[in-house]
């Protein structure tokens, strides 16, 4: 693959899990390449899934990355087939439609530590396949709502959420106006809450890769733990 390609390392149900078929038929699209139920969505609507449907329904746990001229794809997929061989799965409980100051995602009900810990052991154990961040990249990113800790975070491992400021979620929307927030909030919850009784199990590790910049990111493999 090119260096233009950009690597992720997501949690992602497994394409028939049914939060992945209500989330395929909510945002149209399915990253592991399945059929994606008919759907219709309120124009006004569109725009404000784009950014979910282009990642793919996930929940982050390495940002997207472009890789350091010695990698391919296949040293990163064998790294996760070797970390994800003496890890245990993760009970994370319940999941609930909650918006996260003005998206919406999927969030926990209950705090899990072991899902931090988790989280925190895949930030660091493959970082060193990331290419640097170029100083006009990083200018870019560098927001003025970012906080200290943040900033020394895209500054040390490309990308601010993480460690203390990492949140596990499942992106369903991006920035919601607050006129539309109550009617998608609602309409989310139809949608979601019926497959949201069972507790979810964090099991697997994804790689999702987008191609040139801009394209869809696309599942290339889901290793399960243990």
């Amino acid at each position: 693959m090119s260096h233009r390609c950009r690597y992720a390392l997501y949690f992602a149900p497994p394409a028939d899990h049914p939060l992945s078929r209500v989330a395929a038929g909510w945002l149209g699209r399915d990253a592991f390449g399945g059929r994606v139920p008919a759907r219709q969505m309120p124009p006004a609507w569109e725009p404000l899934i784009a950014a979910p449907r282009r990642y793919g329904f996930h929940a982050t746990l390495k940002p997207p990355m472009a890789l350091k001229p010695e990698y391919r794809s296949w040293h990163l997929q064998q790294d996760v087939i070797r970390f994800c061989a003496d890890r245990r799965p993760v009970d994370i409980g319940r999941l609930e439609v909650a918006r996260i100051g003005r998206f919406f995602a999927l969030v926990p009900v209950a705090a899990t530590p072991a899902l931090r810990g988790l989280a925190d052991a895949i930030v660091a154990a493959f970082d060193g396949f990331r290419a640097p961040m170029s100083p006009q990249e990083f200018a870019r990113r560098n927001t003025p709502s970012l906080d200290a800790v943040e900033v020394d975070n895209l500054r040390t491992w490309g990308y601010p959420y993480v460690f203390e400021r990492f949140r596990f979620h499942l992106s369903l929307t991006g920035p919601v106006p607050d006129p539309l927030a109550d009617e998608i909030g609602a309409e989310l919850k139809r949608r979601f809450e019926p497959c949201l009784a069972e507790p979810l199990r964090v099991d697997a590790l994804a790689i999702f890769m987008e191609e040139t910049p801009g394209t869809d990111f696309v599942a290339l493999s889901r290793t399960a733990f243990g």
